[in-house]
């Protein structure tokens, strides 16, 4: 669609025709937090989890929710409905409003400005999979709240372009020589057939795959473990998994040049990444 039907503040309009105030906080300060919804065959994918988690996003910054569930899901429908493709990516962005420009947030009430749209769910390709991906390593420097889905996603951009700099498919993060994630992925590592992951703290996102992926190894028979991981550890792994909405799951073959494991998809990864489809044959 060249020109995709939005939801903004009450309405439905042409993509190209959507606006809002130069003063919403969004716009000055990135006051405010988003969510990314997966729809497979014009089903929502988890979407508790997802609404849970835009929630919890909105109460860590004082952002009144202006929804119940049950609204939040007829905007998203709706939304859906006026997109022909039959899988697609929801993106919902929350901000605290407008107002005058000042960094506390203002003592009036605010109307939330609430903005959703989506697009045609591109997935790696097959050759992709098969392949796996190259990543390149980085120092975290971003702020110490990554666990909010906050707008404010300038570390994450720039880790992104520091992966297209590199030709490569991701940054992985490393904050004081531990894992934390990538620069729009959650990272996990295996060795000796037990996959590990950071911890769900302040340092990521805990992504909504990291639920599910914890779920499929569960019924998988595969033994997981939460816990800090060193870089070290990181270059040492058998397999390097990424995680995300866009990615589902994906096998990271090789991090600053160097090999992971023998510098193809594990067997880890190709379980998980079944398991997953199954998820979602299931939704």
């Amino acid at each position: 669609m060249q020109d995709p039907l939005v939801y903004l503040n009450g309405s439905m309009t042409p993509l190209s025709e959507a606006r809002i105030p130069v003063l919403d906080r969004g716009f000055i300060f990135g006051d405010g937090v988003y969510e990314v919804i997966p729809i497979y065959g014009r089903r929502l994918f988890r979407s508790e989890h997802h609404l849970a988690r835009l929630f919890r996003s909105l109460a860590k910054i004082s952002i009144t929710n202006p929804h119940d569930r049950e609204q939040w899901l007829a905007l998203i429908q709706g939304v859906i409905d006026a997109h022909p493709a039959h899988d697609q990516m929801v993106y919902i962005h929350v901000t605290r409003g407008v107002a005058k420009r000042g960094h506390a947030f203002p003592k009036e009430a605010l109307a939330p400005t609430v903005f959703i749209m989506t697009n045609p769910l591109v997935l790696p390709s097959d050759a992709l999979r098969a392949s796996g991906v190259p990543c390149v390593s980085m120092e975290d420097q971003r702020w110490l709240h990554c666990e909010i889905k906050s707008i404010s996603l300038l570390g994450n951009v720039l880790a992104a372009q520091n992966a297209a700099e590199h030709g490569v498919v991701e940054a992985i993060q490393f904050r004081d020589g531990w894992l934390t994630e990538a620069s729009s992925s959650n990272v996990w590592i295996v060795k000796h057939g037990k996959l590990m992951a950071p911890p769900k703290d302040n340092l990521i996102l805990e992504g909504i795959r990291y639920r599910l992926i914890e779920e499929l190894c569960a019924a998988g028979g595969i033994p997981f473990e939460a816990r800090r991981i060193a870089r070290e550890e990181v270059f040492a792994a058998d397999e390097v998994l990424l995680s995300s909405a866009t990615k589902e799951v994906l096998p990271v073959v090789s991090i600053d040049g160097k090999a992971i494991g023998n510098g193809a998809p594990g067997p880890i990864y190709k379980q998980l990444y079944e398991a997953y489809q199954q998820a979602k044959a299931a939704a």
